[in-house]
C-alpha cells in the first residue's frame, strides 16, 4: 500500500526563528555556509587560481570544420614567437589509453567529428603569448558533408535501449491508441526547446605538474574522485599516483560531473613540457567542449474524461547525439511518474549528427520533460474547463503509475494547495486575455514538479581529537551549494557536538573516496556516509566514557551496501511553480513579476542553503523560458550564440521576488538525514508555469521555447497593441 504520511507542515527561511538559528548543533538550523567569507574576501582560491613556480599557459585551438579530418598542422610561425614552448597536435601529442568517455580522446588522431573538437594545443609563458600563437596556427583541414539540425522526422532517427540513467527507451502500459482514440476530451500538442547549454561563472580550467611520476591536477569538477581515475586510465598510472584537487568550484549545472577535455590537456602539456601548466577554457568554446543540454521535440498526447481525469497519456521524444558519443536526454520519464494513466506509451528517439555531445545540465530529463509535459496538462484544464491546480490533484496515482510501487512519500497535492494558497490563487478568472494594465496584458500559470531521489555508494572517516574537536572526511566537492556546512551539521547532530568543534576536509582525491555533486544527491550520498562514519565514532566514545585517549579516536565507514540496495519504493521529490507574467503588447516582451516554489523534499538539513538552490533552480527555469536559445549554424555547423553577449541568460533585473516554500515532510524510505535532493527541483515546473502564465495573459499557445519577443508580436493582434 502508499505509504503515505499525514499532511506535513509547511515552513519557510522566514518561518525559521532567532532560536533556531542559534542552535548550530543539529540538522534543521539555519547555519551560515563556511565558506562564505573565503569567497567574499577573495580567499577561496579556485582551479585556474593555483600557479606552481615555473608554471606554462596553455590555449586550445578547435576546429574550424563541421566534419572532416586535419591534414596538416603548421607550427612554424607559433613557434617562432616569443615565449612558446609547445604545439601539440595529434601528430605530437602524447598517446592516452582508450577512454571509456571518446569525448576525451583528444589529440589521437586527425578525426574532427564537430565544429570547435580540440584539434591543437599551444604552450606559452603567458596566457597572452600562447593566444597569440594559437591564432598564429594554421591548420589545414579535407570536410566532409555535415548536418546539425534536428528535425522530427529526420531519416537517420532510431530507437536506442536505453535513455540517460538506465531508463528503458520504451515503455507501454495497457492499450494507448484505442484508450486515447475512445477519450471523451484529447489534447495532441507538440513542444520544441534548442539547445541550452550551462555557462557557470567559472571557466573549466585546470592546472597540473608531474613530479616523478606523480601527476597532481587543480581541477574545477564536480568529482574529482572520478577525474583521478580517468587521467589514471589514460596516463596508465595507478591511481595513488594521480591527487586531483577541486576545493572550490564555481558552479558547474552538470558541466562539470563528468572529466572534461581542458584537464587532459593540461596532464598532456605538462608532460610533454615538463613544465607545470594552466588551461582554462575560453567561454566562446565551452558549448562544443563540455556538453549542453539537448534540443527536443516532444509530441504528449493526452485523453481524459469529461471530469479531467487522464485515461490515456503519451510522451513521444525525438532528440540528438553526437557521432562520438550516444547521450540520450531522458525527457518523456518523467510521464512515468506524475499521473494516473492506465493506458500509457512513453517514448525515446534519436539522431546522432555533426554536434557536439550532449550531456547534463541541472535536471537533465525532467527540465525538458516536464515542460512538455505540464504545458499539455494546462491545455486539457482549458479544454475541460477545469482549473489547472484541481486538474492535477483529480489526476494524483496512488502508486507509481509505470512501476506499480508504492511512493516513499508523495506530497504533490499539498504543494499544489499550499502554493495556491500563497500565491493568491483562489478567485482566478480563467479567461484568458482580460487582465491588462495599459499596454500591459497579466496572466498567471501553475505547473508541478518532480526529481528522483538518488543516492551513490560514499566512504567517509571520522576522527576525535583530545581537545574535543571533530574532523570529518571525505573526498565529496562543495560547487557552491554549502556541502561543508550540511555535512558538518550531521556529524554535528550524531556526535551530540557544536556544530563549530567539526572540521570537514572535502575537495581532494587524496581523501576517503565519495562520488560527484551532481544528481542532486550529493548531501544525500556523502551524508550518510558521514552519519555512518560519526555514529561508529560516537560507540567508541561511549566506550571511553566520551573522552578519546590521547592519540584520538577514528572511525571509517562506506555505504557500498546500503546505497546499493534496491529500494521497494518510488522515491521522489515534488513540487509545485506558480508564476505571474506580463507581457508588453507594444514589445512582445515578456516579464515574470512573481514566481513561487513550495517543495515536498524530504527534511531540510540547512534552510538558508536550501533556499538558495531552490531560488538558483527557479532563476533558471526563468532563463529556461524566455531568454536562453542555442541554435545550430547550418552553414558553419557550430552554435551561434557561444558567448554572454548572445546566450542570455537571466540577470538582477530579470529576476523578480522569488519565494521558496518547502514541506516538513517525513520520509523513513530515504537515509538516515531523511533528505531528498533540492538542488535541481527547482528549475523543473518553473518552465510551464510561465509559459503557461504567458497564454493565460495573451489567449495564444506558444509551444517553442524560449517565449522571445519575435515569437509573440505576431500573435499579439492590433487591438492588442
Amino acid at each position: 500500500m502508499n505509504d503515505r504520511l499525514s499532511p506535513p507542515s509547511v515552513t519557510s527561511p522566514q518561518d525559521v526563528t532567532a532560536g533556531a538559528r542559534g542552535t548550530a548543533t543539529a540538522t534543521g538550523g539555519d547555519v551560515v555556509r563556511r565558506e562564505a567569507r573565503l569567497k567574499v574576501t577573495g580567499a577561496a582560491r579556485y582551479a585556474a587560481e593555483h600557479t606552481p613556480p615555473g608554471c606554462a599557459y596553455a590555449w586550445p585551438v578547435p576546429a574550424a570544420v563541421a566534419c572532416g579530418r586535419v591534414t596538416a598542422v603548421h607550427s612554424d610561425a607559433a613557434l617562432a614567437l616569443p615565449g612558446v614552448h609547445a604545439v601539440l597536435s595529434h601528430a605530437n601529442a602524447p598517446r592516452l589509453g582508450t577512454p571509456d568517455d571518446p569525448t576525451l580522446a583528444v589529440l589521437q588522431d586527425e578525426r574532427v567529428p564537430h565544429r570547435g573538437w580540440y584539434v591543437a594545443l599551444v604552450v606559452a609563458d603567458s596566457p597572452e603569448n600562447a593566444r597569440a600563437a594559437a591564432e598564429a596556427l594554421r591548420v589545414e583541414y579535407e570536410a566532409d558533408e555535415h548536418e546539425v539540425r534536428l528535425t522530427a522526422d529526420h531519416p537517420r532517427i532510431y530507437t536506442p535501449e536505453e535513455a540517460n540513467g538506465g531508463h528503458p527507451a520504451v515503455r507501454e502500459r495497457g492499450d494507448f491508441d484505442a484508450a486515447f482514440a475512445a477519450a471523451e476530451v484529447r489534447v495532441d500538442a507538440t513542444y520544441t526547446m534548442t539547445a541550452l547549454h550551462n555557462h557557470p561563472m567559472e571557466p573549466h580550467a585546470a592546472t597540473a605538474w608531474w613530479d616523478d611520476g606523480r601527476l597532481t591536477v587543480y581541477d574545477s569538477s564536480q568529482g574529482s574522485t572520478t577525474v583521478r581515475d580517468t587521467l589514471a586510465g589514460l596516463f596508465a598510472l595507478p591511481p595513488e599516483s594521480v591527487t586531483v584537487l577541486s576545493e572550490h568550484v564555481g558552479g558547474g549545472f552538470g558541466s562539470k560531473g563528468t572529466p572534461r577535455p581542458h584537464v587532459v590537456l593540461a596532464a598532456m602539456a605538462a608532460r610533454h613540457t615538463g613544465l607545470p601548466v594552466k588551461l582554462a577554457l575560453p567561454r566562446r568554446d565551452l558549448p562544443a567542449v563540455v556538453g549542453h543540454r539537448a534540443p527536443t521535440v516532444q509530441r504528449v498526447r493526452l485523453g481524459a474524461g469529461g471530469d479531467g481525469v487522464i485515461t490515456a497519456l503519451a510522451h513521444e521524444v525525438v532528440t540528438q547525439t553526437s557521432t562520438v558519443k550516444e547521450f540520450v536526454e531522458q525527457a518523456a520519464v518523467p510521464a512515468r511518474t506524475m499521473y494516473t494513466s492506465p493506458a500509457g506509451r512513453t517514448v525515446h528517439r534519436v539522431v546522432a549528427l555533426d554536434v557536439p555531445t550532449p550531456s547534463w545540465m541541472r535536471a537533465p530529463g525532467e527540465a525538458s520533460g516536464m515542460y512538455a509535459l505540464e504545458s499539455a496538462m494546462d491545455e486539457l484544464a482549458v479544454a475541460t474547463g477545469i482549473d489547472p491546480v484541481e486538474l492535477r490533484v483529480r489526476n494524483e496515482p496512488d502508486t507509481e503509475p509505470d512501476s506499480g510501487r508504492p511512493f516513499s512519500s508523495r506530497h504533490l497535492v499539498e504543494c499544489l494547495r499550499e502554493g495556491a494558497r500563497r500565491f493568491g490563487w483562489e478567485g482566478r478568472d480563467p479567461r484568458p486575455g482580460v487582465r491588462r494594465e495599459g499596454d500591459l496584458l497579466l496572466g498567471t500559470g501553475v505547473a508541478a514538479a518532480t526529481y528522483p531521489v538518488l543516492v551513490s555508494p560514499s566512504t567517509a572517516s571520522a576522527h576525535a581529537s583530545p581537545d574535543g574537536t571533530y574532523t570529518v572526511r571525505l573526498n565529496a566537492t562543495d560547487i557552491g551549494t554549502g556541502a561543508r556546512t550540511v555535512l558538518a551539521q550531521i556529524a554535528a547532530e550524531v556526535l551530540q557536538a557544536p556544530v563549530e568543534s567539526v572540521r570537514v576536509d572535502i575537495g581532494s582525491s587524496g581523501l576517503p573516496d565519495a562520488p560527484l555533486a551532481g544528481g542532486s544527491s550529493g548531501t544525500a550520498s556523502w551524508g550518510w556516509a558521514v552519519h555512518k562514519a560519526c555514529t561508529a565514532l560516537a560507540g567508541k566514545l561511549r566506550a571511553h566514557s566520551g573522552k578519546p585517549p590521547v592519540d584520538g579516536l577514528s572511525a571509517t565507514a562506506d555505504t557500498e551496501e546500503e546505497a546499493g540496495r534496491e529500494s521497494p519504493y518510488a522515491r521522489h521529490a515534488f513540487g509545485a511553480h506558480f508564476a505571474e507574467v506580463q507581457v508588453d503588447t507594444v514589445t512582445g516582451e515578456v516579464r515574470v513579476r512573481r514566481l513561487l516554489g513550495v517543495y515536498a523534499a524530504g527534511r531540510i538539513l540547512n534552510p538558508r542553503t536550501a533556499r538558495s538552490q531552490f531560488i538558483g533552480g527557479m532563476t533558471m527555469g526563468i532563463g529556461m523560458a524566455l531568454t536562453e536559445t542555442s541554435s545550430p549554424d547550418a552553414a558553419f555547423g557550430g552554435f551561434t550564440e557561444r558567448d554572454l553577449a548572445a546566450y542570455h541568460v537571466p540577470s538582477c533585473a530579470d529576476v523578480p521576488a522569488i519565494e521558496a516554500h518547502w514541506l516538513e515532510e517525513d520520509d523513513p524510505h530515504l537515509n538516515p538525514m531523511g533528505s531528498k535532493g533540492i538542488g535541481e527541483i527547482g528549475i523543473v515546473g518553473t518552465a510551464a508555469a510561465v509559459a503557461n502564465a504567458v497564454h493565460h495573459a495573451v489567449g495564444v499557445r506558444l509551444r517553442d521555447l524560449p517565449l522571445t519577443p519575435d515569437r509573440l508580436l505576431p500573435h499579439l493582434s492590433e487591438g492588442d497593441r
